[in-house]
């Protein structure tokens, strides 16, 4: 970390401790972007870890910040409802936010589900590992030696981008169509990659023709095993609105992008933070897997999801009314003090590494969290054949948002070749 980045983070160090919290909103994306927001999270969690925001951009709303307090609300749909909406923003459009799977209630919520679910079977993961160890290898095999470039768009973004083309059924000349698509969900105009909500709206009509012309073609042909394909004939889904097609497409391209390819990126980033572990991987291989959690619950590629309380419900000690906006900030859960032993260091071999927040819990749990993993590990086992070390050159440029806590770009070199 650069002296300006370490100057940066001791100053919000200190207005962290000098904040009001009665009117606290953690909900900033710039202290995403800088990576500073974690003083702030861990004085939520001593002093106010069911937090209320009165007033913020969203509206009031309720922060819980604790693993325990977390889970509490993750596990009880019954009383804490995803209809709507599963971010602290509401969605753009005149019409309210789109109907997806992940912002249902039972029971349509398990019955969608359900029909997508046999794309990430064990059985269908099985299947793909061959392709994606395939892909993985040419991806690395086309990178340069000596020469900076930057790790996202090389590789994160390819792997990630092949694997949701083949999941979707579409020509993966197009593959990164879908990483700009996913981008475009999630980015704040005026940072950079749209300028403004209509540019956002007309980027989202060409994303829905795209995907309408998918559905008709799969629609009038024999089902196969894409993802478009089991919403067209599934029992369930054959008869939805387009609207609820098309928010299911955004939910699955944002789900089947954001979660592997930030972290794959994270992993190179952590690894470089702490050449102890990086030693402890290459000296022993074995470890991916457990590294793979690890910079899953470190990484924590989706910073929150909210919910709305159906009734009144006292979490620790505080009253959340019904109709209350509820966010879970699995980014300060998985650092918890209290059920995480040194929950800011990166270690690759702890005990229980699956023990984090980042897919969630509950009927929510992320439905592609063993293809994730998949892609990470195998990632890893073909980069320990070729190269002895990735090396960051300058510290990554992160995401603006309080959802997708991700990178922009980060620039590395490779030494040589094994």
């Amino acid at each position: 970390m650069s002296d300006g980045n370490l100057d940066l983070a001791a100053d919000h160090r200190a207005r962290a401790q000098a904040v009001d919290l009665a009117a606290f909103s953690p909900a900033q994306p710039d202290l995403f972007q800088n990576d500073v927001m974690w003083p702030y999270f861990e004085r939520l969690r001593k002093e106010s870890p069911v937090h209320f925001t009165p007033d913020s951009d969203h509206g009031p709303y309720w922060s819980v910040t604790k693993y325990n307090d977390i889970m509490a609300v993750d596990t009880n749909h019954q009383v804490f409802s995803s209809e709507g909406g599963i971010t602290i923003f509401e969605q753009i459009g005149g019409e309210g936010p789109l109907p997806m799977f992940i912002a249902m209630d039972p029971p349509k919520h398990d019955i969608q589900r359900k029909t997508v679910t046999p794309a990430v079977s064990p059985t269908n993961l099985t299947l793909l590992e061959p392709l994606i160890r395939e892909r993985a290898g040419q991806i690395l095999d086309s990178l340069p030696v000596g020469e900076t470039f930057d790790w996202v768009d090389k590789v994160s973004m390819e792997l990630t981008a092949m694997t949701l083309a083949t999941l979707f059924g579409v020509d993966q000349a197009d593959r990164r169509k879908l990483t700009y698509w996913s981008d475009v969900v999630t980015a704040a105009p005026g940072h950079g990659l749209i300028d403004t909500p209509e540019q956002k709206m007309q980027i989202f009509v060409e994303y829905h023709a795209y995907f309408t012309e998918l559905w008709n073609q799969r629609v009038n042909a024999d089902p196969t095993g894409d993802l478009i394909s089991m919403l067209a004939h599934g029992e369930a889904t054959r008869d939805m609105s387009p609207r609820e097609y098309f928010g299911n497409v955004v939910l699955l391209t944002v789900g089947g992008n954001d979660t592997t390819r930030n972290t794959i990126t994270g992993s190179v980033y952590a690894l470089n933070k702490n050449p102890d572990q990086y030693a402890k991987l290459r000296a022993n291989p074995d470890l991916i897997p457990s590294m793979v959690s690890e910079t899953i619950r470190w990484q924590t590629p989706l910073a929150h999801m909210r919910r709305r309380a159906l009734a009144d419900y006292e979490l620790g000690g505080k009253l959340i009314r019904k109709g209350d906006k509820v966010v879970m900030w699995y980014v300060s859960g998985n650092r918890d003090e209290e059920v995480i032993e040194n929950p800011d260091a990166y270690i690759i071999d702890r005990p229980r590494p699956r023990q984090h927040l980042s897919f969630g819990f509950g009927i929510h749990r992320c439905v592609g969290n063993r293809l994730a993993e998949l892609q990470l590990r195998v990632i890893w086992e073909e980069i320990l054949k070729r190269f002895p070390e990735i090396v960051v050159v300058s510290e990554p440029k992160r995401v603006f948002s309080t959802f997708v806590k991700g990178y922009e770009s980060l620039q590395v070199v490779i030494p040589r070749r094994l």
